[in-house]
């Protein structure tokens, strides 16, 4: 029988306590060996929940020779920093979103994985769900006849004052943090030639980052995907798919929880289909897909992930140079 993969986790972030560490404990192909912190108080705490060690400094915890992967949920600016470091010491690497603040930096991150022979995922979990594999295959099948645009949109209430994701230095502002999610949705049915033909970027008064932005992208054949984000708005989590014959509705779509029952609202000839699926927990399926690479030795597509990058730093630019942000 196989040992589980044992997992150190650089950092006790909120995603890490509330999400992924429970998600780590519940997979059987899975030990949580250790917990590090900058704050030893706090190391202890969390690794006293989770029945690990504890361990004082990001550094430490790459010192230790029983970790074969770790798990990055630092923020956004300190991924690459401590992801390429894993690597270095032979560690198998899951990390948060975005994987890097630069799409140069994240084609060496995955060369780096790729030459050592590891798995380097970046934590984008809804696509793990079944339900987008259901809606490629009604897709595939014809259900909408051909495929015309997506429109793609995530936004979440204002984080609190002192938040990482409204500090710069630490790589905040809502691209990065809510709109990778209708545009990993756009690369996810779309695929990747898309070209972006117009962006905007909102920075809400008083803020150094933006706080709300769209983007509007294009395939070559002249598929279209709107995107909308944002993190001062109320709360929204949804795409849409328009074809030449009907459309496709997804509602709670990147972050549902574990025991929500999945729907697909199916629109044709004038009616509305609602086709709803079995609950499935995304978090422990982005675990199994993790643990299952590292296993069998072979490394995810990791594609999407960087153009994902790319786009991400085009629409930066585009929308810098086209409309400069300013006070929202």
């Amino acid at each position: 029988m196989t040992e589980p993969l044992r997992v150190g986790v650089i950092g006790c972030a909120d995603i890490a306590v509330r999400r992924m560490l429970p998600a780590f404990a519940a997979c059987p192909d899975i030990r949580v060996a250790a917990v590090a912190s900058r704050d030893p108080a706090k190391a202890r705490r969390v690794a006293e929940r989770f029945h690990c060690r504890p361990v004082h400094g990001y550094g430490e915890l790459l010192r230790l020779d029983d970790i074969q992967a770790v798990y990055v949920p630092l923020p956004a600016a300190l991924h690459a920093r401590w992801t390429e470091a894993a690597l270095n010491t032979g560690r198998h690497v899951l990390a948060e979103k975005p994987l890097s603040t630069d799409h140069r930096r994240t084609r060496e991150l995955l060369r780096l994985a790729d030459t050592r022979g590891l798995v380097l995922m970046e934590n984008v979990m809804f696509v793990h769900h079944h339900r987008h594999r259901d809606v490629r295959r009604l897709l595939a099948d014809g259900a909408i006849g051909e495929l015309r645009a997506l429109h793609a949109a995530f936004t979440i209430p204002a984080p609190p004052d002192g938040d990482i994701r409204h500090d710069p230095e630490l790589g905040g502002g809502a691209l990065a943090d809510v709109g990778i999610y209708p545009l990993r949705a756009a690369l996810h049915f779309l695929g990747p030639e898309l070209d972006v033909l117009g962006a905007r970027l909102v920075r809400g008064t008083g803020r150094q980052v933006e706080t709300s932005g769209a983007a509007l992208l294009s395939t070559p054949g002249g598929i279209t995907a709107q995107l909308t984000f944002g993190m001062e708005h109320a709360y929204r989590s949804s795409y849409e798919l328009w074809g030449s014959e009907g459309g496709i509705t997804v509602d709670r779509a990147f972050t549902p929880p574990a025991d929500h029952v999945p729907v697909i609202r199916l629109h044709r000839g004038g009616t509305a289909e609602e086709i709803r699926l079995a609950p499935q927990d995304q978090v422990a399926a982005t675990v199994a897909a993790f643990a299952a690479a590292t296993r069998a030795g072979t490394r995810p597509d990791t594609g999407d992930t960087l153009r994902q990058a790319e786009l991400l730093d085009e629409i930066r630019q585009f929308a810098s140079r086209r409309q400069p942000i300013g006070s929202g």
